[in-house]
């Protein structure tokens, strides 16, 4: 690992951004062009200190993750994240799928200007790969999970408390839908050996799966029209519109509601709460997204 290298790297990408076009506001007297460490910890998911020390060259060993995140936060081009992940002596290129996928630039640099809507950047197997503040205060954050279970579709048929997102009555749309998308996915990738897996799986584990799996329905999913349970706002209704990128691999989402609507009216007082719980026994959302 090229440690001092490193460090070098990660200062010279973070004093090239400008604090608006990540969302953050430019504020006066800063001393530093770009981003402050701190501010860069805070997009990546890291302590400050821990950033501080990967900038120090002190030694620190980053994950997969960690690389992962700090490319999005900084906003790396495909051949800077792969530069990113050699210094640290990945000599095996990042994920083309799943939750450490490098996220499209151009999905990115968008979902930095949406800030008054629900937003986030997903796989073609909906593991989430980055949010906006207003879809934490939405859905809550995305789960830790590894694996297939990193899969919103996949913990749809195996895991019942993921399905409290939307109305009981709402399911069996959403499940025809899920699988449909799949369906398409799996032609588009081809003898996918992630693809094949998951579809072994939820085969193995949700009847409702099979028998929908069986009807060979497909349609990619492009809008929908939903009812999103809020713990605190209730029944949300929405517009799900999706942007995909070049390859089909990655889908921005992003919902809104006709101005004037109940839906609008509760989007504008969750942009105000933000993820403030508003029930007393109420949990925190860890559900994540589709």
């Amino acid at each position: 690992m090229d440690l001092p290298e490193l460090a070098a790297f990660l200062k010279s990408r973070r004093a090239r951004i400008r604090p608006r076009d990540v969302g953050l506001p430019d504020g006066p007297r800063r001393r530093v062009p770009g981003l402050r460490r701190e501010e860069v910890a805070q997009l990546a998911g890291l302590s400050a200190d821990y950033y501080t020390e990967l900038e120090r060259g002190s030694g620190v060993q980053p994950s997969d993750q960690t690389l992962a995140s700090l490319a999005r936060a900084l906003r790396l081009s495909g051949d800077e994240r792969d530069h990113l992940f050699h210094l640290a002596d990945r000599r095996i290129p990042p994920a083309a799928h799943g939750p450490t996928a490098h996220v499209q630039p151009g999905l990115l640099s968008l979902l930095d200007r949406l800030t008054t809507t629900p937003a986030l950047v997903i796989t073609d197997l909906h593991e989430t790969l980055v949010q906006n503040e207003l879809a934490t205060a939405l859905f809550g954050p995305p789960p830790a999970a590894r694996g297939p279970a990193a899969s919103f579709l996949y913990r749809w048929f195996t895991d019942p408390a993921s399905r409290t997102i939307y109305p009981h009555e709402d399911h069996p749309h959403h499940s025809e839908v899920f699988v449909a998308d799949l369906r398409a996915v799996a032609a588009r990738r081809g003898r996918d050996v992630e693809v094949t897996r998951m579809v072994a799986e939820l085969r193995r584990r949700s009847a409702e799966f099979t028998a929908l799996w069986d009807t060979r329905d497909v349609a990619l999913r492009r809008a929908d029209h939903k009812r999103i349970v809020h713990p605190g706002l209730g029944v949300i209704e929405l517009d799900c519109h999706s942007l995909f990128s070049e390859d089909g691999h990655q889908r921005m989402l992003w919902l809104t509601a006709p101005p004037g609507t109940d839906g609008a009216a509760r989007l504008e007082l969750l942009s105000v709460i933000g993820a403030q719980d508003m029930t007393p026994t109420a949990r925190p959302r860890t559900d994540g997204y589709v």
